[in-house]
């Protein structure tokens, strides 16, 4: 097809024409894409929603690095801000190091 042979009239027309195809295809890509996932979901035993969900985050949890020296109840595990105990121990004189576990 030469473009350039065109007029102005027919080259919107075709333009309109591609862009109803291109919609029309997508539709028929789109419904493939979604008839293959439920295809291969169902053949592994997992529903719409186990494929949509995300999987909970399993964080395990951080050993404490820090211990109050007379109450050992008091830990830290030296992330995120000093606990209050930790801020007066340490103006009171001791070190992290006096602290740690």
């Amino acid at each position: 097809m030469q473009l350039d042979s065109l007029s102005y009239v027919e080259l919107v027309q075709l333009k309109t024409d591609v862009e109803a195809e291109i919609a029309r295809r997508e539709q028929e890509e789109k419904a493939k894409a979604r008839k293959q996932i439920l295809e291969i979901a169902r053949n592994f035993g997992l529903s719409v929603e186990d494929v949509l969900s995300k999987p909970a985050a399993t964080r395990k949890p951080v050993e404490a690095k820090y211990r109050h020296p007379e109450d050992a109840s008091l830990t830290w595990t030296g992330r995120g801000r000093k606990p209050v105990w930790v801020v007066e121990l340490l103006a009171a004189g001791k070190t992290l190091e006096q602290l740690a576990i």
